[in-house]
């Protein structure tokens, strides 16, 4: 029964997306300013038949219908509700379907809200919309049909991995794809706008809500990802420049490039060709990373689809995607001339988003290069972090100065006057940081240089902050929140890599270990049933014999039935100050468990750093739809 509705309501959204191109083709050539309401109707059909077949799928994995193949392979009784409605999403099935509800919705969110005079640049974007909405619906019936029969129909289901089943991961991908997908809206707008010729300031306004939304989620999603990584994968960390972590931070690059660059185009009516480019290249990047996920040409504990048939349709679709980009971009764009000064806001600008293009193509090569030397000679290499850290690291701090100098300067020219105030604040920070050298006493000249840079950063995002408190004249508080929560996040991402503490040691129960100021007690094992797993919980004893502090601590190791899988749970104490993280594993065929300390100075304010960047997006947004 679920079936049948669910693909029945799949076709019909099918039928209404070549519906819609057919009916913007014949509105195009009548003589009016308004879109054919019947146009809106069909939309908002397309729109509910959409929603209402991943409504059917969320059902089918709530009541465990195990007669659709994707709820079989993907969920089992046992389950906790909330994982089986996350299970929804989280096999490559119901993310597909996800992507195309996403598609959907901003084809008809942009059509409603894009208050635009011009009507065939809001048919174009309908047009080309609805053909990616149509590639992946095909893609969906052809190859990831969620809705697939088995029979005869199991008693149980196989279970979804249990790393999955996490909060964060489970809002990890919807966060992710409204970034992704929600860059699908500009790519067809910014090739609408070239046909239609409906350039400068109006077409910057009619995209920078919808560039501001896809950027603020997809900050928001990464840093779901990351929080999942550090207290469920057991390593400590919260970035490890994993292939598909890569993937979802490569569209962040061109998406802040093109945000900042929106902002040109509005106030000056400039650089229309680069914003255009930067449209086309944030959803092809997106869909890039897609197709190495899907294809399983990566290689990562994120991936959880491996069939190449899949890889083969996105990569064609993909290459038609740039091909006729491409051939849009070449007919209809036109040559244009910057004459920008060096001591410029619009200079400044550009000289970000190049340093963005550098990151971008650090991570790109980082990522793709083990992949083409494997295919041109069989040699598997990995590239991990000390690749990234002398390629990228260097660069982050006349970065984050930029940052810091950028919204001081004036559009068009400028006569900057502030130079012994900049020169008290970089004293400022270099004061700092000698001060978190002294109190952690670690020293490494480019760490250094980027704490330094990132407390630049700061002090002026605060001297930016008290202005606006104090007279309202600074009116940009959405870039201040934005720039001071980046400051922020390289500053404490800095302190923690350098000033982590770390000890591996071998325990059994009733043994202590000593190290540094620490003394960790092993007291006590003990087994423990819950719904869809058992746990064993070890109970630790940590003090610090400097100050007598104790606290107890209590990793889990977890055996999973459905599927049948041991995982780790970390057992982290946090403050403000800093996070005690500890987590053990059992030595195979022995009474010895690997203990894993860590002292993490400053972690919950990468997290809270990382919120204050997407807030800035969310406060900018929120201004634009009250003016």
């Amino acid at each position: 029964m679920l079936s049948n509705t669910g693909i029945t309501l799949v076709i019909l959204t099918t039928l209404l997306s070549i519906t819609v191109i057919y009916k913007s083709f014949v509105d195009l050539h009548i003589k009016n300013n308004l879109v054919n309401q019947k146009i809106l109707n069909l939309v908002t059909f397309q729109t509910t038949f959409s929603i209402l077949s991943f409504i059917v799928l969320i059902v089918a994995f709530v009541i465990s219908d195990f007669s659709l193949v994707n709820v079989y392979e993907n969920s089992h009784t046992k389950k906790p509700l909330f994982y089986k409605i996350s299970g929804a999403w989280g096999s490559h099935e119901g993310s597909l379907l996800l992507w195309i509800n996403i598609l959907v919705i901003f084809s008809f969110l942009f059509l409603v809200f894009t208050k635009h005079n011009n009507k065939s640049y809001l048919l174009y974007t309908l047009i080309f919309q609805n053909f990616l909405i149509l590639g992946f619906l095909i893609f969906l019936l052809i190859n990831s049909n969620p809705f697939s029969k088995i029979y005869p129909i199991p008693i149980e289901g196989l279970g979804l991995n249990p790393i999955l089943q996490d909060p964060a991961l489970a809002i990890h991908p919807p966060l992710l794809y409204i970034g992704f997908v929600g860059s699908s809206i500009y790519f067809s707008a910014g090739i609408a706008s070239l046909i239609s010729n409906c350039r400068d300031k109006f077409f910057a306004k009619s995209i920078k809500p919808w560039v501001l939304i896809s950027w603020s989620f997809q900050t928001l999603g990464i840093t779901a990802g990351s929080i999942w990584a550090y207290y469920e994968l057991g390593w400590g960390g919260f970035w490890f420049w994993d292939p598909v972590e890569n993937a979802s931070l490569m569209p962040w690059f061109v998406i802040t490039a093109l945000m900042h660059s929106v902002i040109v185009l509005e106030k000056r009516n400039s650089i229309y060709s680069w914003v255009i480019i930067l449209c086309l290249l944030t959803f092809t990047i997106s869909v890039t990373g897609t197709f190495l996920v899907r294809s399983g040409i990566l290689n990562s504990v994120h991936t959880f689809a491996n069939d190449p048939s899949r890889g083969l349709y996105i990569l064609i679709f993909l290459s038609l995607m740039i091909f006729l980009a491409l051939i849009v971009f070449f007919r209809y764009s036109k040559k244009e001339e910057y004459n920008f000064l060096l001591k410029s806001k619009e200079t400044l600008i550009l000289a970000n988003n190049w340093f963005m293009f550098f990151f971008l193509t650090a991570v790109m090569i980082g990522t793709l290069y083990p992949i083409i030397l494997e295919v041109l000679n069989n040699t598997k290499i990995s590239v991990g972090p000390p690749f990234y850290s002398a390629v990228i690291f260097p660069f982050v701090i006349p970065f984050l100065i930029f940052m810091a100098l950028g919204p001081k300067i004036n559009w068009i020219k400028n006569k900057y006057k502030e130079f012994l105030s900049n020169f008290l604040i970089l004293i400022a920070a270099i004061i700092l940081n000698f001060l978190i050298y002294f109190l952690l006493g670690k020293y490494s000249i480019i760490s250094n240089l980027i704490i330094i840079s990132s407390i630049f950063l700061i002090i002026h995002s605060v001297k930016d902050l008290l202005t606006f408190f104090k007279n309202k004249t600074v009116s940009d508080i959405s870039r201040i929140i934005s720039h001071l929560g980046f400051g922020m996040l390289i500053l404490f991402i800095g302190i923690s890599h350098n000033f982590t503490t770390e000890n591996d040691f071998n325990l059994k129960v009733g043994e202590k270990k000593k190290f540094s100021v620490y003394q960790i007690n092993f007291n006590s094992i003990q087994m423990e049933n819950e719904k869809n797993y058992k746990k064993i919980v070890g109970e630790f004893r940590l003090i610090n014999l400097k100050s007598n502090f104790e606290e107890i601590l209590y990793p889990e190791i977890r055996i999973y039935e459905q599927p049948e899988t041991l995982t780790y749970e970390a057992s982290i104490k946090t403050k403000l100050s800093s996070d005690i993280y500890l987590t053990m594993s059992n030595i195979s065929r022995s009474d010895y468990y690997n203990i894993k300390f860590q002292k993490k100075p400053f972690m919950i304010w990468i997290w809270i750093s990382a919120i204050l960047i997407a807030s800035g997006g969310f406060i900018r947004l929120i201004k634009i739809k009250t003016r």
